[in-house]
């Protein structure tokens, strides 16, 4: 570590980085760039920041995708840190396609926001598949609906919720029920996201769906 240049770190939450903090940050020397691209909000990287030792950059850089993006270098990498370093930029591209947010900070709030909008997506893909059953209608049927959505001039149109139902699907990813709930909760702090709070309560409700990635809030 008193050698590295460059320090990577992908903790569950801000009190995990604390506590690795608390062993890195004796270890840093003056030109030393941190990247975190933990889902830990734009506060606990405002927190890390004011412990860094004189010389030590950092940037936020969570990223958008599981295992099966990682694999690929094809993940999300929404990057806080004007100007981003070229090293750091080097490291980053590596993982998929980064999007510089601006300063220190940003880049975690936007992960906040674009992993919500997924988790929420994902919640309202599963209520419409149990309404759907609660109806008596075939559950491929509702899917292949809610992917295709209305005809449009003629033709089918891609639905609003393809994306989200991809996702309530998916078979190669690994996000944690629980590592969604700490998220929406990070969100929920910050403003009243009314229907948010309900999917937390749901995400929270079946303490067995807890280690089962999100998709598992479908059944």
């Amino acid at each position: 570590m008193r050698d590295a240049d460059l320090v990577v770190t992908m903790l569950a939450d801000p009190a995990a980085l604390r506590a690795v903090a608390e062993g890195v940050l004796p270890a840093l020397l003056p030109g030393v760039h941190w990247i975190d691209t933990s889902t830990v909000g734009p506060e606990a990287v405002g927190e890390l920041a004011g412990r860094l030792p004189a010389g030590v950059t950092l940037t936020d850089a969570p990223v958008m995708g599981s295992v099966d993006r990682a694999a690929t270098g094809e993940l999300w990498v929404p990057a806080g840190g004007d100007p981003l370093p070229a090293r750091v930029g080097e490291v980053l591209n590596a993982l998929g396609e980064v999007t510089g947010c601006g300063p220190l900070g940003s880049g975690a709030a936007l992960k906040l926001v674009l992993i919500n909008a997924a988790v929420g997506g994902v919640a309202l893909v599963a209520e419409a598949l149990r309404l759907g059953e609660a109806m008596g209608l075939p559950e491929e049927l509702v899917r292949g609906q809610l992917v295709r959505g209305q005809l449009a001039r003629g033709q089918l149109a891609r639905g609003p919720l393809a994306g989200a139902v991809a996702r309530a699907y998916a078979g190669t990813s690994n996000f944690p029920v629980a590592l969604a709930a700490k998220d929406v909760a990070l969100a929920t702090a910050h403003a009243p996201l009314p229907i948010l709070e309900s999917v937390h309560a749901v995400l929270t409700s079946r303490p067995e769906l807890a280690a089962r990635d999100l998709s598992g809030i479908r059944r």
